[in-house]
């Protein structure tokens, strides 16, 4: 699954389960059929306009890094 980057932040004071992560970029991405799913950002930073491409899930939530 691709998509592109719609909006992107990075947080910094995470939730207590994810402290230990922070701090990790999380985006809104518009996938290909048009609709937008907030998601994790794995590796690089993005910004908005970068492709993306989905890959994996971590606790029901989508993972997504650059690249197509």
């Amino acid at each position: 699954m691709n998509g592109t980057i719609y909006t992107e932040t990075v947080v910094h004071s995470a939730p207590e389960q994810y402290v230990h992560e922070a701090p990790y970029q999380i985006a809104i991405v518009a996938l290909e059929d048009g609709t937008r799913v907030t998601a994790r950002i794995a590796g690089d930073r993005v910004q908005i306009g970068d492709a993306v491409k989905l890959v994996e899930h971590r606790n029901q939530v989508p993972v997504f890094s650059k690249g197509t």
